[in-house]
């Protein structure tokens, strides 16, 4: 793998990931609608908006792998999801297809998986329980990905990232916080890993609380070396300030499960 494109390169994990990967593949190309504010002279940047299937193709042309971060990263209305993260999301298969791109790595999120209670450990084989709109668009890119891997053999890796920081930020990040570090890891397994047609991988690292079944990343090497434990004090002070959320507090989701909730607990 030598030439790599990240897509959403100038949000928070776009720009963390090119850090970690600068070095490690010869050419990484980043796209945004707007430019990240690190790019050094010389690096290789081309926007795009993912909605726009020729400035996407502009985007992929001359590339082997992409690590698709691109979109919008939190809940919001249906028009601005249909557009971000389900029109681009296919967009961005569309052209990789097109360009002969050999591996993507698409960014899902535990919101694909959000409304499973937090008492229930699960893998990657169960149906998918998103809590959003947001988690609804991620499920898709799941099933998108499947049907490129399937259909025109495109190896193709959804990362179910919980939350990646320097540290977990409160309870429910115990279980799913992601080391930025080990992220890179399983990148760069769904990037070089011979075995890679289609895999669902968590985006999680060593967390004794975790929500999720990591046994197949595990299986292709994957050694993460994060331990949210070592922050459990600061995590857990964090939440005794957080307001009482019953609903959230039920669900892996947390709050994006509580936000517009109006069904019927008792059933």
């Amino acid at each position: 793998m030598q030439k790599v494109l990240v897509t959403g390169a100038a949000g928070d994990i776009g720009t963390r990931l090119r850090k970690i990967l600068r070095g490690v593949y010869p050419h990484i190309r980043a796209s945004d609608i707007r430019k990240p504010a690190d790019l050094a002279a010389g690096d290789d940047f081309v926007a795009a908006d993912l909605t726009d299937l020729a400035q996407v193709e502009k985007a992929v042309a001359g590339i082997e792998g992409v690590v698709h971060l691109g979109g919008h990263a939190v809940e919001g209305s249906w028009e601005t999801i249909l557009n971000a993260n389900i029109i681009g999301c296919y967009n961005l298969f569309e052209a990789a297809r097109r360009a002969g791109v050999k591996r993507v790595i698409f960014a899902s999120s535990n919101h694909a998986i959000g409304f499973y209670p937090r008492t229930q450990r699960i893998g990657v084989e169960g149906r998918v329980k998103p809590d959003s709109r947001y988690g609804v668009s991620k499920a898709f890119g799941e099933a998108l990905g499947s049907l490129y891997a399937d259909k025109h053999g495109l190896r193709v890796t959804c990362l179910r990232i919980g939350n990646i920081a320097d540290a977990p930020a409160d309870e429910r990040r115990l279980s799913i916080w992601v080391k930025p570090e080990d992220l890179a890891q399983l990148v760069r397994i769904g990037l070089e890993h011979p075995e890679i047609n289609f895999e669902i991988f968590y985006g999680v690292s060593d967390n004794a609380a975790s929500f999720w079944d990591n046994s197949r990343a595990q299986k292709l090497g994957y050694r993460p070396q994060g331990r949210a434990e070592d922050f459990r004090q600061q995590a857990l002070a964090a939440q005794a300030k957080l307001p009482p959320d019953p609903i959230g507090a039920r669900y892996q989701g947390g709050p994006f499960c509580s936000a517009e909730y109006d069904a019927d607990q008792k059933r």
